[in-house]
């Protein structure tokens, strides 16, 4: 059923014992004293791995590449059978365990897992990397199939206990959570960052294409560049794998020809933001008793996806810090990768089970910050404060006198060199740009946990405008950092019961016949949440509003939208307000 590429032997040496001895069964599925949230440091087992490459035929003849890490001691694999986690990636890839001292480790450092006994298997994507075929979509049921067959495959290797786990972060944390929807018998656990519950609202978010990413898009060149497995040294099957993959779709027209939620796209022959949203088998992601442990943080542009996908799988879990995109900071993420997979691969009591099942970090600027944890989202003790667009330029908790209006002109010619490339995109303060609104200096530090809403009334002299708020920390020097930010079209400002859990935040179900064109001297309310943070504004410092009409982060902005001029209005019958979410602590 597959071609066999190579097989290779690596011994890790750190110093001590290649070879444990008198290590009892009790002691190595024992729990060390330590194991808490973050810490997790068990002896390790074995110092070295083993790898083989091969290419695995699907049902239909495509040959995914594989790369398949065993544990080993001195330059053999050890003996006996093991859980396996696995990752559907982009392309395989040939990875080294971390030196000692060099930072925490994090989903990259995952294959030195065969360590502590699992055998850590790479996947590459159908049409991509080395693997042969054509990507139909992004996340689609094609992938979905091949993960359960995947994962089959590796319960039934000699090798494998049959507890299967998967992993992954941004389109690979995707691909885990849909492994877990097509329910393979034993698929048991799922790690998984920065991914989408709803493909629409992580791509088109308020209905605006303004994200980060639209997915691999790669030349023949390109493709050749990767690594090919250790057999091809000609790069022959790369060279035939590559022509392939031009033969699958182009994600940034698939995306651009889907502005509504429920949009046919002719390039795949679905309404694809249906299929390929795990929030389409959220009956089957709760029948699947799979343990889920989603992680995030606070300045990805898919944290929102995250604590979603929390509301609505019971028993799931997650943790968000202070990061960007797929990142960990110093926190030692693999440590509670670890811990995860011991306690649902492994049947280690770890004392996970009895945590709670929310832990998340309140920054509070400068780097700073601590970890709380909390059994429910939103969390225990926060409130709602509203603060008002109350006069030029001033946010306050007390509403406007008399009727305010504001005009700005929009500009598309925007850019933020600071703001980050690629995924780590991020928003951006650009002054002079749309209107801000700033409170008085805080007399206390006040704390931001959760979803921020807007209520904002506007007209604009065409009939369409996009709307962004952003949510900024306003320092006595003049300094603004961005919290957090949200946007909305305003053509599909309606609002619906969500099909889903929300965490009380308004819903725009956005099909193409809830489309409202604004009216030229009418105002209309739009109302729309930010993306959830939690941070800690200090005594002295101003909370602070802006509101503009474009985003350098845009995708495919109109042209001419240029010069558009944007009213922003609040008195008397059009109030225009901030609903804060505050307390926590």
């Amino acid at each position: 059923m597959q071609a066999r590429i190579g097989l290779r032997a690596v011994s890790w040496p750190r110093g001590g014992p290649l070879v444990l001895i008198a290590l009892g069964l009790a002691q190595m599925h024992a729990a060390p004293a330590s194991s808490t949230f973050g810490h997790y440091a068990p002896a390790r087992q074995y110092h070295g791995q083993v790898s083989e490459e091969l290419y695995l035929p699907m049902r239909d003849g495509v040959r995914l590449a594989v790369r398949i890490d065993r544990p080993a001691n001195e330059g053999k694999p050890v003996p006996g059978r093991f859980p396996v986690i696995w990752q559907a990636g982009l392309s395989v890839a040939r990875t080294q365990p971390p030196a000692p001292g060099s930072g925490a480790a994090g989903l990259m450092d995952v294959p030195s897992l065969t360590e502590y006994g699992y055998v850590v298997v790479q996947v590459a994507r159908r049409g991509n990397g080395q693997s042969f075929g054509s990507r139909r979509g992004y996340n689609d049921r094609t992938e979905a199939e091949d993960a359960y067959e995947v994962t089959e495959w590796l319960a039934a290797q000699p090798w494998s206990t049959g507890a299967i786990g998967v992993y992954g972060c941004s389109n690979t944390g995707d691909a885990a959570m849909h492994a877990v929807t097509i329910r393979p018998p034993h698929l048991k656990a799922a790690f998984a960052g920065c991914f989408s519950w709803s493909k629409y609202d992580a791509m088109h978010r308020g209905g605006i294409f303004a994200q980060w990413g639209t997915g691999p898009q790669r030349t023949i060149e390109q493709d050749m560049s990767v690594e090919p497995l250790d057999a091809d040294g000609d790069r022959k099957l790369l060279r035939q794998a590559a022509e392939e993959h031009q033969r699958s779709t182009n994600l940034f027209e698939l995306w651009r020809e889907m502005p509504y939620r429920d949009s046919w796209s002719a390039l795949v022959g679905s309404r694809f933001w249906a299929e390929g949203s795990i929030a389409s088998y959220a009956d089957e992601l709760r029948a699947s008793g799979v343990a889920v442990y989603i992680e995030g943080g606070w300045h990805d542009e898919l944290r929102d996806q995250g604590l979603i996908a929390l509301l609505n799988l019971p028993g799931a879990r997650i943790l968000i810090g202070p990061w960007k995109h797929c990142q960990n900071g110093s926190f030692e993420l693999l440590q509670e990768m670890h811990r995860f997979f011991d306690t649902y691969l492994q049947g280690i009591d770890t004392g996970l089970a009895s945590e709670p099942r929310i832990h998340y970090y309140t920054m509070s600027g400068q780097g700073a910050g601590e970890w709380r944890a909390a059994e429910s989202w939103p969390v225990a003790g926060i409130r709602s404060t509203r603060w008002y667009l109350a006069r030029k330029d001033v946010l306050s908790q007390a509403p406007p006198i008399r009727e305010i209006k504001q005009t700005f002109r929009v500009n598309t010619e925007i850019s933020c060199p600071a703001g980050g490339v690629g995924p780590l995109m991020q928003p951006c303060h650009l002054p002079g740009e749309g209107l801000s609104f700033a409170s008085a200096p805080l007399r206390a530090p006040l704390e931001v946990t959760g979803n921020a809403v807007a209520t904002l009334q506007i007209s604009a002299d065409r009939t369409d405008a996009n709307v962004f708020a952003s949510l900024e920390d306003l320092a006595p020097d003049g300094r603004i950092e961005v919290i957090t930010e949200g946007r909305l079209k305003a053509t599909l400002r309606a609002e619906h019961e969500p099909p889903f859990r929300v965490p009380g935040t308004p819903w725009h179900r956005s099909y193409a016949a809830d489309a409202q064109p604004l009216v030229a001297g009418e105002s209309a309310t739009l109302r729309f949440d930010l993306m959830p943070t939690s941070y800690v504004l200090s005594a002295g410092h101003r909370l602070q509003l802006t509101i503009t009409g474009a985003d350098y982060r845009e995708r495919d902005r109109d042209p001419q939208e240029q010069g558009m001029r944007i009213d922003v209005y609040s008195g008397a019958g059009h109030l225009s307000y901030l609903e804060l979410p505050t307390g926590g602590g």
